[in-house]
């Protein structure tokens, strides 16, 4: 998500936090910092998450295919910030629906 919302150039740095509780789909507790970096206030960002991502674990999981196995990629030089494959969760292909849900033109080299 935090790819998505500085792709869509909502904001220059971003932070999500979600908590969980056990038997409960949803999250009980999403915040969000932009460290004040933010191109339109929070509480559009928020509405633009909640409406583009279904944050129940299972849609996670199938969100960024997590059950497939991709053990030895992941093993070596870590699991973030790597262009050398295609991990889901490096990709930015919500950042276009973001940026038109809050009014903004979507820089030039997002939506991977």
């Amino acid at each position: 998500m935090a790819k998505n919302v500085v792709a869509a150039g909502l904001a220059d740095r971003f932070e999500i936090e979600i908590a969980y509780t056990i038997g409960v789909a949803h999250p009980v507790s999403v915040s969000i910092e932009t460290y004040g970096t933010e191109k339109v206030p929070d509480k559009k960002i928020m509405a633009a998450i909640d409406k583009h991502f279904d944050l129940r674990p299972s849609r996670i999981i199938e969100a960024l295919d997590l059950r497939r196995p991709i053990y030895k990629p992941t093993a070596a030089y870590g699991h973030f910030g790597r262009i050398d494959h295609d991990f889901p969760w490096e990709r930015t292909n919500k950042a276009a629906a973001l940026a038109d849900e809050c009014g903004l033109a979507l820089p030039a080299a997002a939506g991977r």
